[in-house]
């Protein structure tokens, strides 16, 4: 997948026909790699987004709320000093390149009208947002000296130097005639390969779709006919044309609804297994392909440590298990043990020191005889001490390990359960709010108390059914305990996935009798905000408030149900979406 250059070119028509004149109101720096520019006019409010992470670099409007981290960084308040109430008055493209120069109209500390510029470079590792003033550069996101690259350095006070430019032609400045002599230059080349070679701005994916559409392969370039040259002149044609139409973009999606990729033209070379869906808006298309993957690492980012202690929690106690389980397995010989013990005092008068084990009739087993092994540097009575002492020990065994394993199992549970509300978690409240709940049941120390206000607890999600019902799912362990043991009514119908970490769910009844539906669609907001979310036919229990109780000594977010039914969905993120409460 790649956000080319032309593609680029119609996320630079959109944003020139929607955000130039705006005024920027705030600088936000949600993480180390990402800006964002809230912008305010009489056309309306649009949020700006520039990532340059090196696997998801672009900028678009988001329509997405992103949390801030309490301190902005250092280049973030760069950015306020100067941009703060700056009035955008242009989006300009490097030829068909992925460079983007956002210009601005804004003033001095003494209140002198000043022009600075963003230049947002789109080039996967090396992706950069540069800030500039008459052709310096003031300071950027990613500084690079000489000991990160011999080529061109980016640092405070220097001159701005674009990228070094590839030997490709602009399609929107050249003709199409010869865009087509270059490409069919390259005889020994594939012919997505020799577009590639040729033309600024194309990707891989549209390369390929050029080279389906005129011969439904990828031939050399040697073996195009006259008609082939003709139908990639129509086709090169078309793109150039389209160049500022911004209202048509795709993404190609599998069969689950997971972005594959995305285009600036229809893409059919892979039949039915992509989908391929239209969008109005590069922005839309851009915000959709990556929310979720983006969501993921700055949770990653902000929770990386909660992530790593959980993590070893988690298998330090799968491993304490399994260890337990291997010791109990051992004391299933402990009736052995005992046998042992008792034929050796009944054979006492005749069993003598010194050997390596004793003969004797097991009148257990119609006096077969029996081989007990023994130590031959004790007597028969202390090889007998010596099996009940065992035998006493593996029975003490037994029922501690028991005991042991289950609250291991539970606890076990309790941290997966916490891990899979952090993968779930939006914000910076909600991933404190979790660090809160390990504090409290002594996974981590104490939170200390000081000028630092505690987490405000948020509300949990709120959804409708189809038909009406009120539904409330919890965002945390402790959350789900009130939601479920305090806050919910007895009638009121209380669904969780089988066997599975996720959040509880309360379908509120109000007095009315839960329709069938409503506990359906439930059980997929259910399977929704699971660890189970990109599973298929997810069972979910169901039951009432008033058949939940807590376990003695259970951990938060911890209940048991002996009467319950069962529902088999498919988790639908969504139809889970659409039908939230915002």
């Amino acid at each position: 997948m790649a956000l080319d250059g032309i593609f680029l070119t119609k996320v630079k028509s959109e944003l020139n026909d929607k955000a130039v004149g705006l005024r920027v109101d705030r600088v936000n720096q949600p993480t180390p790699d990402e800006i964002i520019l809230n912008l305010r006019g009489r056309n309306g409010n649009y949020k700006l987004l520039i990532c340059v992470r090196a696997d998801s670099p672009r900028l678009h409007f988001t329509s997405h709320n992103i949390d801030n981290p309490p301190v902005p960084p250092m280049f973030c308040m760069l950015l306020r000093k100067y941009l703060t109430g700056a009035v955008i008055k242009d989006f300009r493209q490097f030829e068909s390149d992925r460079v983007i120069f956002i210009d601005f109209d804004a003033s001095n500390e003494i209140g002198d009208r000043i022009e600075v510029s963003l230049c947002v470079e789109i080039m996967n590792k090396y992706s950069n947002l540069i800030f500039i003033r008459e052709g310096k550069i003031i300071d950027a996101l990613k500084r690079v000296d000489i000991t990160t690259s011999s080529v061109r350095q980016i640092l405070p006070g220097m001159e701005y130097k674009l990228p070094p430019k590839q030997d490709k032609l602009n399609l929107a400045e050249c003709d199409v005639k010869a865009v087509s002599e270059r490409i069919c230059s390259y005889g020994e080349k594939s012919l997505s390969g020799a577009i590639m070679a040729s033309v600024q701005g194309v990707s891989p994916v549209v390369a390929r779709e050029i080279s389906h559409r005129i011969c439904f392969e990828d031939l050399q370039v040697s073996q195009l006919t006259s008609d082939n040259i003709t139908a990639l002149e129509n086709e090169l044609s078309a793109i150039k044309s389209s160049l500022e139409n911004y209202s048509e973009v795709y993404m190609l999606s599998e069969q689950n609804g997971k972005p594959k990729d995305m285009s600036h033209i229809a893409v059919k070379q892979y039949g039915d297994l992509l989908e391929c869906k239209k969008y109005e808006s590069p922005s839309e298309l851009l915000d959709d392909f990556y929310y979720e993957r983006d969501r993921i690492n700055r949770i990653n980012h902000r929770g990386r440590e909660l992530i790593k202690l959980l993590n070893k929690l988690i298998e330090r106690t799968a491993r304490k298990i399994s260890l337990q389980r291997e010791e109990l397995k051992r004391c299933e010989d402990k009736e052995t043990l005992k046998l042992y013990g008792e034929l050796i005092v009944a054979n006492l008068y005749r069993l003598t020191k010194g050997t390596s084990y004793y003969e004797v009739e097991n009148y257990y087993d119609n006096c077969n005889l029996i081989k007990i092994p023994c130590n031959p540097a004790l007597s028969p009575a202390e090889n007998q001490k010596k099996y009940y002492k065992e035998y006493r020990k593996a029975q003490t065994a037994e029922k501690l390990l028991v005991g042991l394993i289950s609250q291991g199992e539970n606890e076990l549970v309790y941290l997966e359960s916490v891990l899979d509300e952090l993968s779930r978690a939006d914000t910076d409240t909600e991933i404190s709010l979790i660090r809160l709940e390990l504090s409290q049941s002594g996974y981590i120390k104490n939170i200390k108390a000081g000028k630092q206000k505690p987490p405000k607890e948020l509300p949990p999600y709120e959804f409708r059914t189809t038909d009406g019902f009120r539904v409330l799912v919890g965002r945390n362990n402790i959350q789900n305990e009130r939601l479920s043991l305090k806050t919910a009514r007895k009638t009121d119908m209380w669904l969780h996935t089988q066997k599975t970490p996720g959040s509880h769910v309360i379908i509120c009844g109000d007095g009315k009798e839960i329709s069938d539906l409503a506990i359906e669609e439930a059980a997929v907001f259910a399977a929704t905000y699971s660890k189970a979310k990109d599973s298929s036919l997810v069972p979910v229990d169901y039951t009432r408030v008033k058949q939940l109780k807590k376990p003695v000594g259970g951990k938060a977010g911890m209940v048991i149900y002996h009467e319950y039914w069962t529902i088999i969905v498919n988790p639908d993120k969504e139809f889970t979406e659409n039908c939230r409460v915002k």
